[in-house]
């Protein structure tokens, strides 16, 4: 049984997706564990970490929180664990998680030295665990050369099994090649796939924005998996916002207030993907209809508008279980750009 330790150089490199893309590529039993969740998630009176129950519910694994992650706060480890109570731990929810399998996936902190004080960072499980690394390295051309120039003179991995590095998130394969292969090859990296970057991943889903913005959802309950492509804030009046170059674009979620009929009304009669009436304010019941009947979803928040467009604004586009059509371009991605035989 394979154990292999996915970490990256910085935060939100997109090692879940790459975890979710590979686990399918692989077409294997594959088992999945996050010894130090940093994305909390508060499910049925349980902590989770965000990723691992994305990972849980893609891979259709049977596992509960405390089987996934040893914790979730640095102050409560060091007083629950010391080194050894921590390898010990992460040893006995790494066997749990591996039985049956035939490869388990340990995915690392929001960046390589996360976890260090804690004895959890992707180094020092990969030790514990004698697992192989992969590393993630993602960003702007120039910091990402810097990050794995800093990786190859910088830091120790004595003692691991290091696969090599994926670049993710890639702008323009080609250009990158030209402009930086030299550079990396000089450095004597591993690069196992360069994975372009694809602008389906980073939509919003109206699922996902309804969740995070603590949203009621008033219609549309079956069409949680729409993406939204634009952001609209129907602060003018309807007359004018049909003359708004965005308002007439494909996708696009309406922000608004609900007693705004003649917004609502020209938002449900275009090609809009979910329109949010903030205060808590619900449209009239011939509007829900309307919506209801225009398969348009409608969510109300609890915040003005503002406030709302710039949570969506803030807001990092995770996929969610839903979004079957994002695991399956990830498994594509994988499957084309990876050299699954080198991991």
């Amino acid at each position: 049984m394979d154990k292999l330790v996915v970490a990256s150089m910085r935060k939100s490199a997109g090692k879940t997706s790459l975890i979710a893309g590979i686990a399918r590529a692989l077409q294997k039993s594959c088992g999945y564990i996050k010894p130090f969740g940093d994305r909390l998630l508060y499910r049925k009176k349980r902590l989770w970490d965000y990723d691992a129950a994305l990972i849980t519910n893609i891979l259709k694994l049977e596992q509960h929180p405390e089987d996934i992650s040893l914790g979730f706060e640095h102050a409560k480890l060091r007083y629950m664990y010391g080194v050894q109570d921590t390898n010990q731990r992460l040893l006995e929810i790494a066997e749990k998680a591996a039985q049956d399998k035939s490869i388990l996936f340990i995915e690392s902190g929001a960046d390589l030295g996360y976890g260090s004080s804690v004895h959890l960072d992707a180094l020092s499980i990969a030790r514990t665990l004698g697992a192989k690394l992969l590393i993630v390295a993602a960003g702007e051309p120039d910091s990402m050369i810097d990050d794995l120039t800093f990786l190859k003179r910088s830091i120790d991995l004595t003692g691991i099994d290091f696969r090599g590095v994926i670049l993710n998130k890639i702008r323009d394969p080609q250009d990158f090649s030209i402009a930086y292969q030299s550079r990396i090859s000089d450095l004597g990296l591993t690069v196992l796939g360069m994975v372009p970057q694809r602008i389906e991943l980073s939509y919003l889903s109206v699922g996902y924005l309804a969740d995070r913005l603590f949203g009621k959802i008033v219609t549309g309950h079956g069409l949680m998996e729409r993406q939204v492509e634009h952001v609209f804030i129907g602060s003018m009046s309807a007359n004018a916002a049909l003359q708004h170059p965005q308002f007439r674009k494909a996708g696009k979620l309406v922000i608004t207030s609900g007693d705004r009929a003649d917004m609502i009304v020209a938002a449900l009669e275009s090609e809009t993907s979910a329109v949010l009436v903030t205060d808590n304010q619900l449209p009239s019941s011939n509007l829900i209809a309307k919506a209801t009947e225009r398969n348009v979803p409608v969510i109300a928040v609890p915040g003005d508008a503002y406030q709302t467009a710039k949570q969506i604004d803030d807001m990092e586009p995770l996929i969610t279980k839903e979004e079957t059509r994002k695991h399956d371009l990830l498994e594509q991605l994988v499957k084309e750009t990876i050299q699954l035989d080198k991991i």
